[in-house]
Parts: C-alpha cells; structure tokens; sequence
C-alpha cells in the first residue's frame, strides 16, 4: 500500500511540474527537471525530517518514472490541457495520495500521530510549493481556496482510523477520499475556510 500511494502520488506529482513547464514554454529538458523535482519534492523534505534514507536514492525506480513522464509529457500536454483545469485536478489528486502517504510512511518509522499528521502534510505540499516558488508563480497556500486544509483532513483521517485499529487499505482510501473531497470542492465551487481579519479600530 505505501508504494502504491508513493508511485501514485509522484507520478501525479510529476504531471504538474511538466504541465507547468508547458505553460512557461520551457525546453525539454526543463519538461523533465519540473516533472522530476515536483514528483520527489515532498517525499524527499518528509524523509530528511524523519532521518530516514531518501526514497528515490535507494530505489531509482521513481527517477525513472518522473524522467519518463516529463518526456511523455513534452508530446502529450496539448491533449491534458484540453481537460478542464488539468493542473489543479492532478495537483488534488497528488496531495491526497501523498497527505495519506507521508503519515502512513510515518507511522510505520514509529513515530507518534501528531509527527505523523504534520508529516503528511508536509509531503502533500511540499513538491507543489518548490514548483510553484522556482515558476514565480503564487502558490496554491496562498490561495484563499482549501488546500492546506485539505492535506491536513487526508493525513488526519488516515491517522485516527489507523488508531482506531481500521485496517490499512480502508483507512488509506477514506483519508484520500477525504482529501480529494475537500480539494475538489474548492476547485469546483471554490471552498473557503473564513480568511482572518483585523478588529476595527477604535471610533477616535
């Protein structure tokens, strides 16, 4: 299962970062650099907060797999961008896979819940976040749209379940339900958490 949602979560993850480089109108290689960072970006940040050894460095097999899809994508985005909002759908799908991952892997290092809620947000988000920065585009934390939110209810929900004894795969597939519910409902009718805002000051 944790492979599973590992593979799922950088091959989505590394979608976006090719996407991305197709709207900036970047060379090929730069296809394959977005699609490579984006991919491992979040899982490579929970690893080396965790002192555990880097997924990609012990298994190539996820190099291989963004290599092969930022060139796969270099030919097949014209026909991805033809469905709607493409990019912000496959980034949803990328944070929910891996809001569950990033706790699951977590937890089976032996680490409390609250690491591991923390964790899978922080893989969710982080690929996304470097994509966004080196693109000089804003990003999606910045957005008042529920994103962060989202992550944090895709990790949580997979934790309480996991505490509650719930066997892996349930639990995996309603913290990713869960995630994707939330996202998808702000990309589609854009859900917001209220932003904050300042008293008013005092009548002089």
């Amino acid at each position: 299962m944790l492979q599973l949602l590992d593979f799922l979560g950088v091959a989505v993850f590394a979608v976006t970062g090719a996407i991305v480089a197709s709207r900036l109108r970047l060379d090929s290689l730069a296809f394959v650099f977005f699609a490579v960072f984006t991919g491992v970006g979040g899982g490579t940040l929970r690893d080396l907060l965790l002192d555990a050894p880097v997924f990609w460095v012990e298994d190539q097999l996820y190099l291989i797999v963004c290599v092969a899809i930022g060139a796969a994508m270099w030919f097949a985005t014209p026909f991805v961008e033809r469905l709607s909002k493409p990019l912000r759908w496959a980034d949803a799908l990328g944070l929910a896979a891996y809001s569950v991952m990033g706790a699951a892997k977590t937890l089976s290092l032996g680490h409390p819940s609250i690491v591991a809620v923390l964790m899978g947000v922080a893989t969710a988000t982080f690929g996304g976040i470097i994509r966004d920065t080196i693109a000089g585009q804003p990003s999606a934390l910045l957005k008042p749209e529920i994103y962060l939110t989202a992550a944090f209810v895709g990790s949580g929900t997979y934790v309480a379940l996991w505490a509650a004894g719930i066997p892996a795969w349930p639990a995996a597939f309603a913290g990713v339900a869960a995630a994707l519910l939330l996202r998808g409902g702000a990309i589609l009718w854009g859900w917001c958490l209220p932003p904050y805002r300042p008293p008013e000051p005092p009548a002089s």
